[in-house]
């Protein structure tokens, strides 16, 4: 069941991000940012810890995304922080991306991958899990080392493995 605090910050950031104009840039923005945070426990801890005044959590988001991001997405961040709910920012980002695609009459694909992909790439894989699943896509790739090689490929509930190391453990398997 879906948390309807996650769904109000989710459509109050998606509304804001169309009325700005700038809707695919700051999905974008987001999503990277729900990344760095999911992979660094330090900078969750600090933005999650009630203890830390408001403002100084603020100031961190701002001094991580100066530059980095557009003033949309600083602010919107920021005031996911301000408000307490930087636990739920994840899941925040993630409805607002689906949100996002939904407009576009797509799904999310989330690519788990040990590098980016080049624009080209993603076309191409956008093509193909069309002609695999019938759906529309929009790729999101996460940098995941532990991938070794290839994508893993979520949409929904559906995973597409095609990583080195799911081949590998099917070797592996084979040879017992």
């Amino acid at each position: 069941m879906a948390d309807p605090r996650v769904d109000a910050y989710a459509d109050a950031l998606f509304a804001v991000a169309v009325a700005e104009g700038n809707l695919a840039t700051v999905e974008d923005e987001l999503f990277q940012f729900s990344q760095a945070l999911g992979s660094n426990d330090d900078l969750r801890a600090t933005l999650a810890d009630g203890a830390v005044p408001a403002a100084r959590r603020q100031q961190v988001v701002e001094d991580l995304l100066d530059g980095r991001a557009s003033a949309t997405t600083s602010a919107l961040v920021s005031m996911v922080v301000a408000a307490g709910r930087a636990a739920d920012l994840p899941a925040i980002v993630a409805a607002v991306v689906e949100r996002g695609a939904a407009s576009r009459n797509r799904a999310v694909a989330t690519v788990r991958s040990a590098i980016d992909l080049s624009a080209d790439q993603r076309s191409r894989l956008e093509a193909a899990i069309h002609t695999s699943t019938g759906r529309e896509v929009e790729v999101k790739v996460v940098i995941d080392p532990s991938v070794l090689g290839g994508a893993v490929t979520e949409i929904g509930d559906d995973i597409i493995d095609g990583s080195v190391r799911r081949r590998l453990n099917q070797l592996r398997e084979s040879f017992r």
